[in-house]
């Protein structure tokens, strides 16, 4: 099975024809977009993209890890990572969530 992502170029492409747009106006809407979702987060800790998910800033904690290699016991220190949270109306539509079984009663 070897399906192909879409490049960027695809992308800008695909957003110029359902805008009606030219490519270059779809890229700088893209780039823009880009930029305001960073600096968003930077600054709020969050960027909500509606219908899509959220970007979040999220703490880590300080924690105990092991070297693979050796086995010796490490101290991770914390830290800020960046997370991509899924909208729920986007991972059912990609993924749609499974029937619950009814549970028989017996009499």
């Amino acid at each position: 099975m070897a399906t192909t992502r879409m490049t960027q170029t695809a992308l800008v492409r695909a957003l110029a024809e359902k805008a009606e747009i030219t490519n270059k106006q779809a890229r700088a809407v893209l780039d823009n977009l880009s930029a305001v979702a960073v600096s968003e987060v930077k600054k709020n800790g969050v960027f909500v993209l509606p219908g899509i998910g959220r970007l979040v800033r999220v703490e880590r904690k300080a924690r105990m890890g092991r070297n693979p290699a050796t086995g010796v016991a490490i101290k991770i220190p914390a830290k800020k990572v960046v997370k991509f949270r899924v909208a729920k109306a986007a991972k059912d539509s990609i993924v749609p969530p499974k029937a619950k079984k009814e549970k028989v009663v017996k009499a």
